[in-house]
């Protein structure tokens, strides 16, 4: 029996939290690791994907789709984070968030405080030797060939150190192969088993490859197999074209605010003429990364620094320097809550004061990245789920000027339509006999004056569950206070008494875990307006973690706490280090105090501490979490032109029905589920394509049809 030692690889990280903001005693700081956002189960952070066919000119990706990670059909990695929160004022919906962490949201093993390359974005091969749209034809560098993106340092994470940066290279063949990775494949026990004629597998026994790989290729194993079980493999080694990497262009880290005041706007315009013959390649490819580094006084935590946000990248024939514009419109960011103080509260709360839960209007961002001025039409839709109830409201058309000059829509647009601050113009529907109730508000932007409808969507769940909540969450800070023996309190409010039955809190996970890291659980009654007597204490309680993409860990009180008008939730630091999520989209620094020497003092620190206050019946309850993570899925080609075929994430959760909008929200296609369908009845635009299960949760995603 061979013997061979197996080392289990430990990685040893040095945690070194960023530079601290701070106003008294209270920090917010970069957002120590990111599980939340990135878990996926330990899979492979590079995709071998270079094999396939290369893609065709145009490139083009705006990162519109919320899918956390990079399109598989045009990225070869995975690291980046694909979002709409950590971007400040995109020029479009969503971006590509450059950090410090791997694609399992961990600090890099490289990590350190000088300068060290993180994330990478690579594109998959693409033909760059030719064209095929209209008639197929050699491409040359006199072609006037222009890569194109837009870049932010920042957004609403961690400024980039002048020592970090920003990088941009370009690839081509070389022609010679080299070796990639260990392609691995999963077998059977049983197979080797009854070949070679034991009952188990046991510990430092020699298992060979089966037949079909490389024979040579073996492990040791470190455990007992037996009938039924599988084991991972080595088969053989994966080679692939050398590719010579060359720098275009780079930028060193700086803050958002003076890249702005440089800049003139949030985010910037690149343009790169592509010149070199050698890069008219079959299979040209690119790539982004950055360097980070992590530096500051709190040890224990790391921080997830020097974020950069990418977006609109475009690669194409027949451009030029001044080719800056796009032909379409678009909304920014999120879509926002129609509360007017919380972005989520309990229905029975809102029942009992509506006029005052609802703001009187909402802003949206809206862009126009062509040109011209356009002639847009902007509405809103809701449709209760579950429940009889629609409202919606037609801003009719306005003149939309071009972002390059006039940035976002302006709510005094002179033409009588509040496109960009659209009222309310309905509260929700009040159902005494229901405990909860969730509303879909769909936003439509269009301009119908083009052959191709230029259309845009914007989609947002209100919840009205169990639970108060300020955040939206997701969490691009983490917030902390300190010494030992302070107190931080969110105020909330009951407009009609009820018992507060549970906390939520969301904490971030820090580099040593079993530390002595306690905190007492608290909450208040009011005085004044700050938090008076001390209505209930849990003491000593420890950080609870949940490796999920809402990751709220829940606090239930030993008895419901009946209550009513403003009282408040927080804790007693203890002892160690308590990171908490610090969501800086939304704004709740009126509501969050803290208490260092006897005296309560009102938070300075613009953002939503993530903590909910549950109420009623005790468990936590909200449709919006389950729905968004009910099934993922993608549809090919978009855009399509005849038919589209639609991928799942997992095989095992089946939607029942779909449904197909157009840009004005009308309902052009209901059927039955089914993987391919038929569209070449419809006509070119833009389209929203709703899958539904049969527990009532729905994923949607847009559709472009053009011919």
């Amino acid at each position: 029996m061979n013997k061979k030692i197996v080392i289990r690889c430990i990685i040893s990280v040095l945690l070194i939290a960023p530079a601290i903001a701070a106003i008294g005693q209270e920090h917010v700081t970069a957002l120590p690791g990111n599980l939340l956002l990135r878990t996926d189960g330990g899979q492979s952070q590079t995709r071998s994907k270079s094999a396939g066919a290369p893609l065709l000119l145009p490139f083009f990706e705006d990162f519109s789709v919320n899918t956390l990670r990079p399109d598989a059909d045009k990225w070869a990695d995975n690291f980046v984070f694909v979002n709409k929160d950590f971007p400040f004022n995109p020029i479009n919906t969503g971006a590509a968030t450059f950090d410090v962490l791997d694609a399992n949201g961990r600090l890099y093993e490289s990590a350190s405080s000088v300068a060290f390359q993180a994330d990478f974005l690579t594109s998959l091969p693409i033909r760059l030797d030719s064209i095929f749209t209209g008639q197929a034809a050699q491409l040359r560098p006199e072609d006037s060939v222009y890569f194109s993106f837009w870049y932010q340092p920042q957004g609403r994470g961690d400024a980039p150190e002048p020592s970090d940066s920003l990088v941009l290279q370009f690839g081509f063949p070389t022609g010679a192969m080299v070796f990639d990775h260990m392609d691995s494949i999963s077998v059977w026990a049983d197979d080797y088993l009854l070949a070679q004629g034991i009952e188990q597998i046991k510990p430092l026994d020699t298992i060979y490859a089966p037949p079909g790989c490389n024979q040579q290729i073996y492990i040791i194993s470190n455990q007992f197999y037996t009938w039924g079980d599988q084991i991972m493999m080595p088969c053989d080694s994966v080679f692939v074209a050398e590719i010579s990497w060359e720098s275009k262009w780079s930028m060193p880290g700086t803050t958002r605010e003076s890249f702005a005041q440089s800049h003139g706007r949030d985010f910037a315009q690149v343009m790169i003429p592509v010149t070199e013959s050698r890069f008219f390649s079959p299979a040209f490819r690119f790539r982004f990364f950055n360097y980070g580094s992590i530096a500051g006084t709190y040890q224990e935590a790391a921080g997830n620094v020097d974020q950069w946000n990418v977006d609109f990248i475009r690669l194409g024939a027949n451009r030029s320097k001044h080719d800056t514009a796009y032909n379409k419109i678009s909304f920014s960011g999120r879509a926002p809550s129609f509360l007017k103080r919380y972005e989520s509260m309990p229905y029975k709360q809102y029942r009992s004061a509506p006029t005052n839960a609802v703001k009187p209007e909402i802003n949206v961002n809206i862009t126009n990245l062509s040109s011209e001025t356009k002639n847009t039409r902007y509405r809103y839709r809701v449709n209760q789920r579950g429940g009889n109830q629609t409202f919606e409201w037609d801003g009719g058309n306005c003149n939309l000027t071009p972002f390059s000059t006039n940035g976002f829509q302006s709510c005094e647009t002179g033409c009588g339509a509040k496109h960009a601050c659209p009222p309310v113009v309905s509260l929700f529907a009040l159902d005494f006999d229901q405990d909860t109730a969730s509303f879909l508000i769909r936003h439509y932007i269009s301009d119908s004056s083009a052959a191709v409808i230029l259309v845009d969507s914007l989609v947002y769940r209100q919840g009205f569950y169990n639970y108060f909540a300020y955040d939206d969450g997701t969490p691009e800070a983490a917030y902390s206070i300190e010494p030992n023996g302070a107190y931080l309190a969110m105020q909330f409010n009951m407009s009609a008494p009820d018992s507060l039955t549970a906390i939520q809190f969301f904490f971030n996970r820090i580099n040593d875990e079993n530390s002595q890291r306690f905190f007492d659980l608290m909450v208040w009654s009011d005085n004044n307006g700050i938090p008076g007597q001390v209505l209930y204490r849990k003491i000593r309680q420890k950080p609870q973690f949940e490796d999920t993409r809402y990751a709220f860990s829940t606090y239930e009180l030993d008895e419901p706490l009946l209550l009513n008008g403003n009282f408040y939730i927080g804790i007693m630091r203890e002892s160690g280090i308590l990171s908490m999520g610090f969501d800086r989209v939304n704004n709740a620094k009126d509501y969050l105090f803290y208490n260092i020497d006897g005296s309560w003092v009102k938070s300075n620190m613009d953002g939503a501490l993530m903590i909910r206050a549950v109420t009623g019946k005790g468990s936590v309850t909200s449709i919006e979490e389950t729905q968004t993570e009910a099934f993922q899925f993608r549809v090919r080609p978009n855009p399509a032109s005849n038919s589209i075929f639609i991928d799942l994430s997992d095989d095992k959760k089946i939607p029942e029905t779909m449904h197909m909008f157009d840009y004005i929200g009308r309902l052009v296609l209901e059927k039955a589920f089914s993987v391919q369908t038929d569209v070449s009845h419809l006509q070119a635009g833009m389209y929203i394509l709703m899958l539904r299960d049969a527990a009532g949760n729905s994923n949607s995603t847009k559709l472009i049809i053009n011919r």
